[in-house]
């Protein structure tokens, strides 16, 4: 019973995230890079096209440099301050957000299928290792 409780909860705490998120392009961007260089970490033979993301920043028409800087934030927070850069508490918030939903994807879905969806919503950004 609680565990049913605390399941609705984190579903009800994910689907508001995911609508905060929606709101703000960067928020939506922030995701991508991420679930983009998670990709290539646990996906065999997945690299990013760094050039993609950068032209995706454009269409999305985001300030010049937020992919250094989300790519900087993403990677302090995911070594404990080891590397990267923290950002601004917004950013770094984002990033928070985004690797929540992206963890639960990856044990909703398990990481095999979770790298096979990878190929489909973010063809462009991820490309086969060469």
């Amino acid at each position: 019973m609680r565990l049913g409780v605390l399941i609705a909860l984190i579903s009800g705490l994910l689907a508001g995230t995911a609508h905060a998120q929606a709101d703000s392009p960067r928020a939506t961007y922030v995701t991508l890079v991420l679930q983009a260089f998670a990709a290539k970490v646990e996906c065999p033979g997945t690299d990013v096209a760094y050039q993609d993301l950068l032209q995706k920043a454009q269409e999305m028409h985001l300030p010049d440099g937020t992919t250094e800087q989300v790519r900087k934030a993403i990677a302090f927070m995911h070594t404990g301050g080891k590397m990267g850069e923290r950002g601004d508490d917004t950013l770094m918030k984002e990033v928070a957000i985004a690797t929540q939903s992206t963890d639960f994807d990856q044990r909703r879905l398990g990481m095999a299928s979770w790298c096979e969806t990878q190929k489909t919503s973010l063809a462009g950004l991820i490309r086969t290792k060469q």
